[in-house]
């Protein structure tokens, strides 16, 4: 029986498959030297049509696909890849829909249009990505979420999922990283964000903005432990969240080794 802690990183980029910021390759360096130091570690993403599957020798997980994520009454097939990160022992799991991923840009089209329905695909990736963590059977004891897409994963742990027995021991940590869209998710996010009777909405009113802000806002309200992903962060966020009474906070440092990551994770999957 392992005794290994495990940490699921969430993410809506990460290096080399996509890189959108500059937290894509922290991303990838935290997953290999946290499965370095002892941690069991799995990650998910989004396969956005750009992710090249041959070259990066995606295959389908047959034991895991079928699953529907329901939207309101409309259903979403998710079907699952897998891949190795390169030059470590490490899975990489991509969750993909043809109608809402399978496109030759991700957030905006070819001539710079931001895409209609990514309140949807950001929907559909939060509770896609919480499904399949639930279809693994693997209990993590932190999850770490970096990206906007990522923002409403910690509210759904404390609000949907909250009475899953595979999350009962889940530590969330979320990383605010520099805004990078300054379109609105639409009218339609946050009516149907609520995917549960559970969430009210005061649980709601941190995204009530409706944009990149809000969603780095809505996932650290809900976080456990914060971590600032970049050194040009929204001044509002750094104002409300730098400090914050309970929550274990991990500033940005250019340099760093991330061995205070490290550190972040042990103290949380100790408590």
């Amino acid at each position: 029986m392992s005794t290994k802690k495990r940490i699921l990183f969430i993410a809506n980029e990460m290096s080399p498959y996509l890189e959108l910021t500059e937290f894509s390759e922290i991303v990838s360096r935290l997953a290999i030297k946290s499965n370095d130091g002892g941690f069991e570690v799995r990650c998910i993403m989004p396969r956005f049509g750009i992710i090249n599957e041959r070259r990066h020798r995606l295959h389908e997980v047959v034991r895991l696909s079928g699953i529907n994520v329901s939207i309101d009454n409309d259903d979403f097939p998710l079907q699952i890849k897998v891949a190795s990160l390169p030059n470590a022992r490490l899975q990489v799991y991509f969750l993909e829909n043809e109608d809402l991923f399978r496109r030759k840009y991700v957030f905006t089209d070819e001539h710079d249009k931001w895409y209609d329905d990514n309140w949807l695909r950001t929907i559909f990736y939060c509770k896609g990505a919480l499904e399949t963590v639930k279809k693994f059977g693997w209990p993590p004891d932190i999850i770490h979420c970096s990206g906007w897409m990522t923002g409403l994963i910690p509210m759904y742990l404390k609000t949907a999922y909250k009475k899953e027995p595979v999350f009962s021991n889940s530590k969330i940590v979320f990383t605010i990283g520099q805004n990078s869209f300054k379109e609105k998710l639409g009218p339609e996010f946050l009516k149907r964000a609520a995917i549960h009777p559970s969430i009210k909405e005061k649980e709601l009113e941190p995204f009530k903005e409706n944009n990149n802000t809000a969603m780095f806002r809505g996932g650290a309200t809900f976080a456990d432990a914060i971590t600032f992903g970049a050194e040009k962060v929204e001044k509002k966020l750094v104002d409300e969240f730098a400090k914050v009474r309970g929550k274990k906070v991990v500033q940005f440092k250019p340099d760093s080794d991330l061995t205070e990551y490290l550190q972040l994770y042990t103290d949380l999957a100790s408590k």
